[in-house]
């Protein structure tokens, strides 16, 4: 965990901004896998760990913002649990180490928010998307759980993404070390595939060595020669001669910043020349993109931008036509970049997404669209210094899409069809890097991963 008095701060801005009620922060409880004493890998709630730093199941935390009081409630471990899991730390012990100096049991946890809400005070809390804690907070506050999120505090919701979008310098440099494993995973999948291995074989490969770094994915891995496939999961496939392989992963540092990073190369460690020629089109994307990232910057435009460039890119080899702004401006684009250019990274890979991306990425200035692939856009508003975000262009030839946009003939006049059809079963190809809004402009975070064609060429030899 970060210095006491880190967590200290963080707690006073907060109060700060929400001057009346409790905030009330559930942390995560141990899940079970198949019985309740074999569990899965524990993961703590992100703004848990934001505020309160501690790394371990079943606590709870208050601030009452009229009292000033900060309280972590939880459970002493008796002997019979000492005896599985060695010595512990008192639950008092804990709560010093964040520079909390109230702690108490789950029972007089439960006293004070039934006191609370029958003295008709406000108690804010923020979405939950457990199931267990939703259960928790009906349980806690009457509320039904299908209202539970529905009555979620807008004013505290507001207050923590404002807070956490901002990073510091000790989060930045999480998510660099985060990075510095991301740097290793990535040399590891380009060194390692050849023809006629299964993509499992690199797969545990790559979740191997972030075992061995004492960190967990902060993502399920995609690695996959269905780059097609956005989100593809499998790992079944046999990797082929002339296949392109896409890596889309991250790691997590030991305080649990997100790395997130996609690298596309070809199985033999050679682009073929019509590879090679979408590739330089979505890098080109990616690079211009980065170099708008600053502040004041809509993060709109830059996706705008990198759909400009792919279009220009994709009409130079036929595959569409017309002038690029109205084809961007009618989305005629979406048919090989269908999702967002990118999202915010800290804590979650998806930085708080769970909070809601109409909070974290619009607001009342910034509606979301509602043409196909920008209205996946998970952040639109202005740029400020200390945000992190992700960029990922990439260019896509799915069948499904394909066949359905020219059943119903859409937009004729910017794409060639035919030409389209062609590339069935190219898949796809997307580049991402993690950028740090400066204030004067923006920085590519950690060490340089091989995206130029020559330089990931290099690597697979």
């Amino acid at each position: 965990m970060f210095d006491k008095q880190i967590y200290a701060n963080r707690r006073q801005i907060l109060k700060q901004q929400i001057q009346s009620g409790l905030l009330l922060f559930p942390g995560n409880a141990e899940s079970p896998m198949n019985y309740n004493a074999n569990t899965y890998h524990f993961r703590q709630d992100s703004s848990f760990l934001y505020y309160f730093g501690l790394d371990t199941p079943g606590l709870y935390a208050l601030i009452d913002t009229d009292t000033g009081e900060e309280i972590i409630f939880g459970n002493d471990f008796t002997i019979d649990d000492i005896v599985w899991m060695g010595p512990q730390s008192t639950l008092s012990e804990k709560a010093a180490m964040v520079g909390v100096s109230q702690a108490s049991d789950l029972e007089a946890f439960e006293k004070t928010i039934v006191e609370a809400i029958h003295q008709n005070r406000p108690v804010h809390y923020l979405p939950q998307y457990r199931h267990d804690n939703i259960i928790r907070m009906e349980q806690l506050t009457g509320i039904s759980t299908a209202k539970v999120n529905q009555r979620a505090s807008e004013e505290l919701i507001m207050a923590v993404v404002a807070q956490r979008l901002i990073k510091s310098d000790e989060e930045i440099a999480e998510i660099e070390q985060a990075l510095d494993i991301s740097y290793d995973m990535n040399m590891l999948a380009m060194k390692q595939s050849r023809p006629g291995m299964f993509e499992y074989e690199i797969y545990g490969q790559i979740e191997g060595l972030v075992l061995s770094r004492g960190s967990y994915v902060s993502f399920p891995v995609i690695f996959t020669t269905r780059g097609e496939v956005l989100h593809g999961h499998l790992h079944d496939k046999e990797m082929k001669d002339g296949n392109l392989l896409v890596l889309d992963s991250g790691a997590e540092s030991l305080r649990h910043y997100a790395s997130d990073i996609t690298r596309t190369f070809p199985v033999n460690g050679h682009f073929t020349p019509e590879q090679r020629d979408i590739y330089q089109i979505v890098l080109d994307a990616k690079e211009k993109a980065s170099t708008m990232m600053a502040p004041g910057v809509s993060f709109r435009e830059v996706h705008l931008e990198a759909a400009h460039v792919i279009v220009d890119g994709l009409k130079q080899f036929g595959f569409m036509k017309g002038d690029t702004d109205e084809a961007v401006e009618a989305g005629a684009h979406a048919l090989f970049f269908p999702h967002g250019l990118g999202h915010p990274l800290g804590l979650d890979v998806h930085d708080m997404e769970g909070l809601g991306e109409t909070y974290v990425g619009y607001g009342k200035d910034v509606q979301r669209s509602h043409q196909f692939g920008t209205a996946f856009l998970r952040f639109a508003k202005l740029l400020e210094a200390g945000h992190v975000m992700t960029v990922e262009p990439g260019i896509y030839f799915m069948p499904e899409l394909i066949a359905q946009w020219k059943t119903k003939n859409l937009h004729p006049d910017f794409i060639n069809y035919e030409k389209a059809e062609e590339f069935i079963g190219f898949g796809g190809i997307r580049i991402e890097d993690d950028v740090l809004v400066t204030a004067s402009g923006y920085r590519v975070l950690g060490k340089p991963i091989p995206k130029t064609v020559e330089d990931v060429e290099a690597a697979c030899q």
